[in-house]
């Protein structure tokens, strides 16, 4: 994963799940086992740069509704800080 100096990163490989399984912003907010909003999965589908800790909540999320276990880089194209 690459560091990118500005706030947007582009669109990401987890809106391309997303889409293709055709889930939405809702069903991560309701798997997340901690405190995650749907403004914020909207932030890092669409590319505006999350925070590392936010990037680990929506992939603890996602995994719970996936039968394997995704990696952050097969969801995000950047580490967040």
């Amino acid at each position: 994963m690459n560091s990118i100096p500005d706030m947007d990163a582009g669109p990401q490989p987890l809106d391309v799940l997303m889409n293709e399984q055709r889930r939405k912003n809702h069903d991560l907010v309701e798997a997340s086992p901690e405190t995650l909003t749907h403004k914020q999965v909207n932030k890092a589908r669409h590319g505006r740069k999350v925070t590392f800790k936010l990037q680990k909540r929506i992939l603890a999320a996602w995994n719970s509704l996936q039968e394997e276990t995704f990696v952050l880089e097969q969801l995000f194209n950047y580490r967040g800080r």
